[in-house]
């Protein structure tokens, strides 16, 4: 089944723009609720948990509105991690779990992630689904069966507490001066608090949310605040989150920022050390870096490469039987303890790699050397289709040739904005350079 109201990472646009309208949204939780209760059986419930977006309170009673309208009852937890959906949604034995979220994204987008029973991301068919039962009429419930909508107090505290318990039982983080930055997002009560009952010296950055300022110059898309402020403060390493708290970056004592492919190494060399990298491999996207690859294959690590999105490394793991995957944007799962990339969680295991070997942030923060990798991004129209005209066919055509099997070659359409992504590994920068500017070149003309 084909989607065209469902992205990689759920629905997302401006908010009260299409798809992104109340009336869409109340339409998207009636149709996922008619979806979660096909058997016609009562007392389903629904969990739903949001950022700090303005919009997010529009979104969340949209939601709730369309979810009671078919019998499903709502538990709202209010701002919480983009994973604590993950969590509460089967420790509470709820049918589905909804985050209103647009992630890395400026305020003024937002965004519907929907997890299932079993606290995963809904696979492409569920998606397909629920789109044709928004095109067609939808059965309310009987009014004696409409649902209720209760707010739960306590979904913070019971992530903190599972979050904690990721954490090796035997170490602690006194000592340690860490700079997190919240975005201003969904973990700005949970990670400053996370990490001060562990120990650290919290220097909070980004934890004061009025409702337009998530990701605004801060978070895991901008890390230069957070950068000014470890080296001010002599922090020993700094954690940057984006809006939802599902992917990271790590900074080191000097400002230097660790991706999600070096975070990824480090884990896989440790679990494989420790023979707890089930699978003996990493799951990881078509954007991770060439380095990545080779510093695997040093170490009889194997790398299985998916599509972009979180959820695809994550059917993929499921599929194989492995633990440990994510993604160069910050997005780290590991499945022994979450259902989906956990940013924080992810901090906690760098921290904890610091404390039991005694080294630096910056002796950690690379394991391998990074082919250049250059990204571009090029905007186009609504209804566009600039990858599929003859020029700019002929470009990738030319650049793949002039790569010669040197490097590799990546375009792609963004599954959450409109952008086509242009991207090129090679160890040859004038080439690397030259290849890129003539695929974009050509699809800014298209575009």
């Amino acid at each position: 089944m084909k989607r065209k109201l469902f992205g990689t990472d759920g629905v997302r646009g401006h908010a009260n723009a299409y798809p992104m309208t109340a009336e869409n949204v109340l339409r998207l939780g009636a149709a996922a609720g008619r979806f979660f209760r096909r058997d016609g059986s009562p007392a389903h419930r629904v969990v739903i948990g949001k950022d700090t977006r303005l919009s997010g309170y529009m979104f969340e009673n949209a939601l709730t509105a369309g979810f009671t309208s078919t019998g499903m009852n709502v538990l709202l937890l209010g701002p919480v991690p983009t994973p604590a959906v993950g969590l509460l949604v089967r420790s509470m034995r709820a049918d589905v779990g909804v985050m209103i979220s647009a992630s890395h994204n400026p305020h003024e987008d937002n965004g519907i992630k929907f997890f299932g029973p079993d606290g995963f991301k809904l696979s492409d068919e569920a998606e397909a689904e629920i789109e044709t039962i928004i095109d067609n009429p939808i059965e309310p419930a009987a009014a004696a069966n409409i649902g209720r909508a209760k707010r739960i107090d306590d979904g913070l505290f019971r992530y903190v507490e599972r979050v904690k318990s990721t954490f090796p039982g035997d170490l602690r983080l006194d000592g340690l001066k860490v700079v997190v930055d919240c975005a201003n997002g969904a973990a700005y009560r949970a990670a400053p608090q996370v990490l001060w009952e562990l120990g650290a010296e919290v220097i909070p950055v980004g934890v004061s949310p009025n409702g337009t300022n998530i990701n605004l110059g801060c978070g895991s898309t901008d890390t230069s605040q957070a950068a000014d402020m470890v080296i001010s403060s002599g922090a020993d390493v700094g954690l940057c989150l984006d809006g939802d708290a599902d992917r990271i970056m790590i900074l080191d004592e000097t400002g230097v920022v660790a991706d999600g492919d070096q975070i990824m190494g480090l884990f896989a060399a440790r679990w494989a050390e420790e023979k707890r990298l089930t699978g003996g491999a990493l799951v990881a996207t078509v954007m991770s870096n060439l380095g990545l690859e080779r510093f695997l294959n040093g170490r009889n690590i194997g790398l299985h490469r998916t599509s972009v999105g979180d959820r695809y490394v994550v059917e993929a793991m499921r599929a194989g039987g492995f633990n440990l995957g994510g993604e160069q944007s910050g997005h780290i799962v590991m499945t022994d303890f979450a259902t989906t990339g956990d940013g924080l969680l992810a901090g906690l295991q760098f921290l904890a790699e610091m404390k039991r070997t005694g080294k630096p942030a910056s002796t950690l923060r690379q394991v391998f050397d990074p082919v250049p990798q250059l990204l571009k991004n090029v905007r186009y129209a609504q209804g566009a289709t600039p990858l599929e005209t003859p020029p700019v066919k002929a470009a990738i055509e030319s650049a793949e040739q002039r790569l010669n099997g040197t490097g590799r070659l990546l375009i792609r359409k963004s599954g959450t904005e409109p952008l086509i992504r242009v991207m090129a590994e090679c160890e040859d920068d004038d080439l690397l350079l030259s290849v890129v500017d003539s695929v974009v070149e050509a699809v800014e003309n298209a575009a």
